[in-house]
């Protein structure tokens, strides 16, 4: 979601020569955990990818929602906003839509929030969109509670965004019971839907500066999805070259390889060439910062001609404010002139018609 580093070839090439012990220690005898050992073969990998097709979309979250709690709460879940905008995706040619959970939403009203899930899922698979949910993630607002959600902040980029399970998982760790009750019940209620493409695990591990500390929950939830063994591809974007052990454990891990990327071509194609070093699919699950010259006329067309997903940040300009940058509010509230990330505005209009021919034209709709 806030990528500040570009993974390097060398970087890449440490996590290959990381991942290849793991193997060579499974191969020799030595106990492994269960998350190395079941992960899929690159050969499955390969065929779930042939199976799909070319996966392209945005991360989504509904213009009125600020937040995954206000997305998913019973009080303020919007079917009617998600149908219209989703119909907005579909009317571009895409395909795949990036959605956040929060575990918070589930504690309060587990059931409630697995209809919700269903009912998303039914609209969006009326507009042919399959769904990427994530389940933990370590960026923005450390802290959160369920109920009424705080109305954005003018001109701020993401200011009522919460992480999950932030600093609740430091100051209650007896915490980690909920989280694995959730993301197991979860993975088996949805364990053979194939309305889901891939489940992401965890959202940029090791932001907020929580750095190895976000380790051991990493671990945890590719543990527990292994338990559960749901039908589609477990996986963790890697997006930040310091965090070399998250890093190692994140590209050993997954079934399918997926990435964030904010930067411009060149920088994003020797990305790329890295982490084809695993020879399994590749998705990019965040890119599309117009101020970073990540814009969909210099990065979708590679990642189309290469057959790797392309997920960008976000689709209706709404309550997150991503329209403004990470780091440069405007706190008159005032429309910027270069849109950082987000393609249509709230009544559907277009921030840039030139990006949507564009799109349509890479998507093949008419």
């Amino acid at each position: 979601m806030k990528l500040k580093h570009i993974i390097t070839v060398s970087l890449l090439v440490f996590i290959f020569v990381f991942s290849l012990s793991c193997r060579s220690k499974r191969n020799a005898g030595d106990k492994e955990k269960k998350t190395v050992a079941d992960i899929w073969s690159v050969e499955k990998a390969q065929e779930w990818s042939k199976s799909q097709p070319w996966l392209r979309g945005s991360n989504f979250n509904p213009s009125t929602a600020i937040n995954q709690l206000e997305t998913w709460q019973a009080e303020s879940f919007d079917p009617v906003t998600i149908d219209r905008e989703l119909g907005w995706a579909e009317s571009i040619g895409f395909n795949c839509m990036r959605v956040y959970l929060h575990h918070l939403a589930w504690e309060i009203d587990k059931d409630g929030f697995k209809k919700r899930i269903n009912d998303y899922l039914t609209i969006a698979n009326k507009h042919g969109i399959k769904t990427i949910f994530v389940f933990f993630d370590d960026c923005w607002n450390p802290t959160y509670k369920a109920g009424k959600q705080p109305d954005p902040k003018p001109g701020i980029h993401n200011s009522g965004w919460v992480r999950d399970p932030g600093d609740l998982l430091f100051s209650n760790p007896e915490i980690i019971t909920v989280l694995e009750e959730y993301v197991k019940d979860i993975l088996t209620t949805f364990s053979n839907d194939n309305r889901i493409a891939l489940w992401d695990l965890y959202n940029e591990p090791g932001n907020s500066d929580y750095g190895n500390k976000s380790l051991p929950l990493l671990k945890q939830v590719f543990e527990w999805g292994r338990e559960v063994n749901p039908s589609q591809p477990l996986s963790c974007g890697v997006w930040n070259n310091s965090l070399k052990d998250l890093n190692a454990f994140q590209v050993a891990n997954s079934d399918v390889i997926t990435y964030h990327n904010y930067s411009d071509a060149a920088n994003h194609q020797i990305m790329i060439d890295s982490l084809k070093l695993y020879h399994r699919p590749l998705i990019c699950t965040e890119y599309m910062a117009r101020r970073n010259n990540s814009l969909f006329s210099t990065i979708m067309p590679i990642l189309k001609d290469q057959n790797i997903g392309a997920i960008n940040w976000g689709l209706v300009s709404g309550k997150t404010n991503t329209i403004y940058a990470w780091d440069t509010p405007m706190p008159d509230g005032s429309e910027p002139a270069l849109w950082f990330h987000d393609i249509f505005r709230k009544d559907g209009s277009v921030y840039k018609q030139e990006e949507i021919d564009l799109i349509k034209e890479l998507t093949g709709i008419n």
